[in-house]
């Protein structure tokens, strides 16, 4: 979070500054004038879009790796045990004894933090 605060002041400076360049043309742009533009979309690419691309991995991967026997939740909040998982990606869940419902794989909202040790890290 430190430097979150340096980045985001040495920016505030940067622009603050970047208005007064010295020899500037009177109706000419510099290439200057881009900079503080190229800075926030990398800075917005390393904080949202970077993050949320690995997210998006990460869910795909634990999408693709269900087996029967997991325990998941879904995105409605139901807990219950895959039974069954078919090629047309719809999932047999069982919610509980005797009654199942089928879902698709894209409604799995993650893996039951039960089918978890206790150190945080998956079975």
């Amino acid at each position: 979070m430190k430097n979150f605060t340096y980045i985001i002041a040495a920016l505030s400076i940067y622009l603050s500054v970047s208005g007064c360049v010295p020899g500037g043309e009177a109706g000419g742009s510099s290439p200057l004038a881009f900079l503080p533009f190229v800075l926030i979309f990398v800075f917005f690419y390393f904080l949202i879009l970077r993050p949320q691309q690995k997210q998006g991995k990460q869910r795909k991967q634990m999408l693709s790796e269900l087996k029967r026997g997991d325990d998941i939740i879904t995105s409605g909040g139901i807990y219950g045990k895959i039974t069954n998982v078919s090629e047309d990606d719809i999932i047999t869940l069982e919610v509980a004894k005797g009654l199942s419902i089928r879902i698709s794989r894209s409604g799995i909202a993650g893996l039951q933090p039960s089918a978890q040790d206790p150190k945080g890290g998956k079975n």
